[in-house]
């Protein structure tokens, strides 16, 4: 395997292919199922995450949940897949966009129809619509350089993310590519870890210098002068520009407004939600505090010790200069999702 010839998932005869995201960065283990059940713990565990890869997963397990089905127990097994997918994950929108997208086409199909055909052919519908947004979402990207930069990211957002290249990552990537990228600062990404486990692996595979910093020394790197914009994904963006991403975010927007350093999000379209109006709506997700305190069943502190657990946090549209997406750059106030 060459070095970029790592994926996220695949589909391939009739069965998904998924890279265990949580091995990463020390074993790639890659895992096929035909199951939605397998697909949901998946989504669950963080195997798979990053929520544009979110929503085509769980279209392909729709998918799947009809592969076998008999014409009388087709519409239960659908509708049962449908409610366990869209109970693994809260916040990223891309996965219930995703899921009802399918249960659209389902829902039109006659009793003549090969179901699990069309199903599937929806699902790759939605994966290759991704590649294609993550694609110009990296060229529209270019327009926010000034010069060759240096960078701060904040969690996962590339191959591993996705459907193709990555939203934020692929406009460092581009940038790169480009002769825009000096250098690259990934934050750790606590408690998780993803940029720690999972920016610095693909950065390392596409060869961009890079080094990585705890979450907390991103303030004193500001403050020094030595970067040029911070760039993030997004989990979902409300319709006046309000933004959820991974926990620890928001610290780096207020950070970057005091500091005077332009601050972008990078997501497709369908990371908007459009029937919300503000970050107030957003269902932030709370994980298991032993993501706290006892990673990989490691003891940390006394089992007594209760923790604050969000996933995520929410940015205020104030606070982001630019978010790029397949259709363009948009900054300040975000009019053109009204």
């Amino acid at each position: 395997m060459k070095k970029t010839d790592y994926f996220s998932f695949r589909f391939n005869n009739d069965k998904l292919i998924f890279l265990d995201q949580t091995k990463l960065p020390f074993k790639e283990e890659y895992i096929e199922t035909d199951s939605y059940e397998r697909i949901a713990e998946a989504i669950e565990k963080l195997e798979v995450r990053g929520a544009p890869a979110l929503g085509i997963i769980a279209a392909y397990a729709l998918s799947l949940s009809v592969k076998n089905s008999s014409a009388v127990d087709i519409k239960y097994n659908f509708n049962s897949a449908f409610k366990r997918l869209g109970k693994t994950r809260p916040t990223a929108v891309n996965l219930f966009t995703a899921l009802d997208e399918m249960k659209k086409i389902f829902e039109q199909l006659r009793d003549s129809d090969d179901v699990y055909i069309t199903l599937l052919n929806k699902a790759k519908e939605i994966h290759n619509d991704d590649i294609e947004k993550c694609s110009r979402i990296g060229e529209n990207g270019l327009k926010v350089f000034r010069r060759k930069s240096n960078i701060l990211t904040h969690c996962n957002t590339g191959r591993l993310a996705t459907g193709g290249e990555g939203t934020a990552f692929n406009v460092i990537k581009t940038g790169f590519e480009n002769g825009l990228v000096n250098y690259v600062y990934a934050d750790e990404t606590r408690p998780l870890l993803q940029g720690l486990r999972l920016t610095a692996f693909e950065l390392e595979r596409n060869g961009i210098p890079f080094s990585i910093l705890n979450d907390s020394s991103s303030s004193a790197l500001l403050k020094s002068g030595k970067i040029d914009f911070v760039i993030v994904g997004a989990d979902r963006i409300a319709l006046n520009g309000d933004t959820a991403n991974k926990i620890g975010t928001y610290n780096l927007a207020v950070s970057c407004a005091y500091h005077r350093v332009p601050f972008y999000v990078a997501a497709p379209t369908t990371t908007f939600d459009r029937k919300i109006a503000t970050g107030d709506e957003i269902n932030v997700e709370f994980r298991d505090k032993n993501e706290i305190t006892s990673p990989n069943g490691i003891d940390l502190s006394p089992a007594i010790l209760e923790a604050y657990t969000p996933a995520f946090d929410v940015t205020p549209s104030h606070l982001i200069t630019g978010i790029i997406t397949e259709e363009g750059v948009f900054n300040f106030p975000y009019n053109f999702l009204r």
